[in-house]
């Protein structure tokens, strides 16, 4: 038989009757049966290599199969079945009156074999088609990743309601910073995360997860690189996911530690650009630059701490300016340069369009090879879904108005919110506020983002200025996604939190 569906269906008896049949009509006894559920197209099949071995040993006289098509259909293996008349083996077909001993009956055989050959040949074609037009049409044609559901040709996967939830936030997990591999994978055995097998997920498989891009709607077949956007409902964002990568690569920051020091990777010394290590001594946290011939020696933990602080205090916007600052921004008609921002988007998504399609007509002229033209792709292919991800979270007018009160409020208690954070939650502050953080000697020197800078001498990153360029744009979007997550980070504080914050 050619699969395992032949063989839990009735063309497994009915070759068995039809064998059967054949060998009492011929007066032959069947000592042994070889059921092979390995399509008979792959060379190599363990049960008919076991087949030919017992014959060569001569526990048998010879061979009954039902079918030509059935014992080979790839002319390797047809090879070494025609042959066995030469070894003294007799071969015989159940449904062919095909004579073995003879040149014409050997021939007819040869040719049915090249035909079954060819008609493998020309299905796998045929195969190859319909998946790459599925694929071209955004449906993916293999069994669906864990996290979504199959739902028959032509259709596209689905979330799963069980584990969809649990991946999404292993992905967010992840791309707190605070996990590594190892830890997100107790984490999500846990949480009672599942592979297709119903058993707990296995570290390798966390891993393949983490780098499979479906999760952001984008199919990428691995044997060739190839990429296409999928139609399904995708389970995170395109930054989401590429921050996950960062991580993996060690491009974005430290993870979590044995210790989990409170500024571990965020301070480096100014003098040599060493990172600052912490170190745990007497129940203190010190930051030590490595280098020994370096001036920049030890600095404790609750000291850098502190002057986080005071410099958020001296950064925090008065009442008085917060209320000027809101009459200014809510008066502006497009407060945030939302208009530029738009245009920005827009035409940074052609331009990668551009690159992808310039890239392509590289590669058919030879210029440029596969391997590279399929990393650019990726590469290209995930950076048009972030913009495309950016444009629909560009706000309306209504939205605007409520995020310049929203960072008009930050800004107004910076340093109690800092205050107010937990260990994991200061540092994302730290990272999104200020720029170069570096020690010389004792000394803290804190440079901050442009839009911390900006709205403390009443510009603010909501100016909107009506000729940018485009590096100013980018800069802003940046800054954008700094603030929202400082926002988010504001109304997420507690109540007993939010007292001493917005006490300070």
């Amino acid at each position: 038989m050619s699969t395992l569906k032949q063989g839990e269906g009735v063309s497994l008896q009915e070759q068995k009757d039809a064998i059967l049949a054949y060998a009492q009509g011929q007066g032959l006894d069947v000592v042994e049966w070889f059921e092979e559920k390995e399509t008979a197209a792959k060379s190599g099949r363990p049960k008919f290599n076991r087949m030919l071995k017992l014959l060569r040993r001569g526990k048998a006289a010879g061979l009954i199969m039902h079918k030509i098509d059935r014992s080979a259909r790839n002319l390797k293996d047809w090879s070494i079945v025609s042959e066995l008349p030469d070894q003294g083996i007799q071969v015989f077909v159940a449904t062919e009156s095909l004579d073995f001993t003879t040149r014409g009956g050997r021939l007819t055989a040869d040719m049915l074999a090249v035909i079954a050959s060819d008609f493998i040949r020309n299905l796998r074609e045929e195969t190859k088609k319909g998946i790459r037009g599925r694929l071209k049409q955004g449906l993916y044609p293999f069994r669906a990743p864990i996290g979504y559901v199959d739902n028959g040709k032509g259709r596209p996967k689905t979330l799963c309601p069980v584990k969809a939830p649990l991946i999404k936030e292993m992905f967010e997990l992840y791309g707190s910073g605070q996990h590594s591999l190892r830890s997100i994978h107790a984490e999500v055995q846990r949480r009672g995360l599942l592979n297709h097998s119903g058993r707990p997920l296995s570290l390798c498989g966390v891993e393949t997860i983490l780098r499979n891009p479906f999760y952001t709607g984008i199919i990428e077949i691995k044997r060739t690189g190839e990429i296409f956007k999928g139609v399904h409902e995708p389970l995170i964002t395109p930054s989401l996911y590429q921050l996950v990568q960062d991580i993996k690569t060690g491009r974005c920051g430290p993870k979590i530690t044995r210790h989990n020091h409170l500024f571990q990777g965020l301070f480096r010394c100014g003098l040599c650009n060493a990172p600052m290590s912490p170190e745990l001594q007497k129940g203190r946290v010190y930051y030590r630059c490595q280098r020994p011939d370096c001036a920049t020696k030890t600095v404790r933990e609750d000291v850098l701490d502190d002057e986080v602080y005071q410099k958020l205090k001296v950064l925090q916007v008065s009442p008085e300016n917060a209320t000027k600052l809101e009459k200014e921004w809510l008066s502006d008609a497009d407060p945030t340069g939302r208009d530029d921002l738009r245009r920005s988007i827009e035409l940074r998504i052609s331009l990668l369009e551009q690159s992808i399609s310039r890239a392509a007509d590289l590669l058919i002229d030879g210029t440029l090879d596969n391997e590279t033209y399929v990393t650019k792709r990726k590469e290209s292919s995930l950076k048009v879904a972030q913009l495309r991800e950016e444009l629909q979270k560009l706000p309306d007018a209504a939205e605007i108005k409520a995020n310049a009160k929203q960072f008009i409020e930050l800004m107004k208690t910076l340093a109690g919110l800092y205050q107010s954070l937990k260990r994991d939650e200061k540092r994302e502050f730290i990272k999104n506020a200020f720029s170069n953080r570096t020690v010389v000697e004792r000394k803290l020197t804190l440079e901050p983002h442009s839009w911390l800078t900006e709205a403390k001498v009443g510009l603010g990153v909501l100016d909107g200025a009506p000729h940018r360029d485009t590096d100013r744009t980018l800069e802003a979007t940046c800054d954008s996604k700094r603030i929202e997550t400082l926002i988010i980070m504001k109304e997420n504080v507690s109540p007993s939190r939010a007292e001493s914050c917005s006490g300070s």
